[in-house]
């Protein structure tokens, strides 16, 4: 008579316990890059907060500094900005999270090193007013127009906190 082999004595990997082949060992998987329908799948906070630790690189693999910190619009609660330090000693600044991509303890932006590192500083913990935020969009043109975080501050009063850190 065979014996029966309980869940909880199963090895890791086997048949009746199926390992994700997509996800290389040591690399932790993060939401789907894109939903059913085709659009690109919309980064959550949680995974934006997991990115904290990581090195901010460029998308040519340069490194630029730190993620350490999110910053989230204050009224969805959505990401919006990606705080950076630059640097061991460095100043911080804000980077959009929208196109940043990671794995594997990195995060990559579309911008280049001196981009980011010429950005307008930031103070860790300091909320965003519309006007601050809208500086950054202009600077790296991004959120402009109808449609976009620029039509989202375009709603909101002068002096309005617009962004928060998570």
């Amino acid at each position: 008579m065979a014996e029966e082999t309980k869940a909880d004595e199963l090895e890791p990997g086997t048949a009746e316990t199926p390992v994700s082949p997509a996800t290389p060992v040591g690399v932790e998987e993060s939401a789907p890059a894109f939903e059913e329908d085709g659009e690109p799948a919309e980064l959550t906070v949680g995974e934006a907060q997991g990115w904290k630790g990581h090195k901010l690189d460029d998308l040519g693999g340069a490194t630029v500094g730190k993620v350490e910190g999110v910053y989230v619009d204050a009224g969805s609660g959505r990401p919006e900005w990606l705080l950076a330090r630059m640097g061991r000693f460095g100043h911080h600044c804000l980077v959009p999270a929208r196109d940043a991509v990671a794995a594997a303890g990195h995060v990559w932006v579309p911008y280049s090193r001196d981009k980011i590192r010429k950005a307008p500083r930031q103070s860790p913990e300091k909320e965003l007013e519309r006007e601050s935020e809208q500086t950054l969009l202009d600077y790296y043109g991004v959120g402009t127009g109808e449609v976009g975080r620029g039509s989202d501050l375009a709603e909101s009063e002068a002096g309005a906190v617009t962004s928060r850190p998570a």
